[in-house]
């Protein structure tokens, strides 16, 4: 396989950049993304067989199921983020290794409709947070230890917009080549 290959396969819609000027539009657009990709994973995902969902998305990559739950686990960790960064100043965030959480038993075997219902809720309560959020609660920050970098509360939310359409097209691309839609 050809590295551009490869990185096609990881990043099917290309890795997240911050837009040099992010608008109010935009930030819709991103709250959006976040508010309607529940039920669109669930679509997308409802009907697989557990052998499909125990598929890898790419040679050495996480299966549908670890995909899943991985957002759902991930997700959760954006929400407590804005949820620090909204109430102490500058937070320097608690870091966790997705790599090991998508190898313990709940992701490797646990049924998706737990992290499905879980998305639901958490993308319920995130979205309903930051539709309410001001220019100036936009530009709170956290520190993110693996980079000591200040990560900006609308730069997140477009970080995680992302993250949800680069984890949906993993699936959907496998889906696709398979011809199981």
């Amino acid at each position: 396989m050809t590295n551009e290959a490869l990185y096609q396969l990881q990043y099917p819609i290309g890795k997240f950049e911050v837009p040099n000027f992010i608008s109010k539009n935009k930030i819709e657009d991103w709250i959006s993304i976040l508010e309607h990709f529940p039920n669109r994973l669930e679509h997308l995902v409802k009907n697989l067989s557990d052998k499909q969902l125990d598929s890898p998305y790419r040679l050495g990559g996480w299966t549908v199921r670890q995909v899943v739950h991985h957002l759902s686990d991930s997700h959760h960790h954006s929400y407590t983020r804005f949820k620090w960064a909204l109430t102490e100043e500058n937070p320097v965030i608690k870091a966790y290794d997705e790599g090991d959480w998508a190898e313990l038993y709940d992701s490797k075997t646990g049924p998706i409709e737990m992290s499905l219902q879980h998305l639901k809720a958490i993308h319920f309560k995130l979205v309903y947070l930051l539709k309410s959020l001001s220019e100036e609660d936009l530009n709170r920050s956290f520190i993110h230890p693996q980079t000591n970098k200040e990560v900006i509360l609308k730069h997140n939310i477009g970080l995680y917009a992302w993250h949800s359409n680069h984890h949906y097209a993993h699936i959907e691309n496998l889906l696709n080549v398979n011809q199981w839609i």
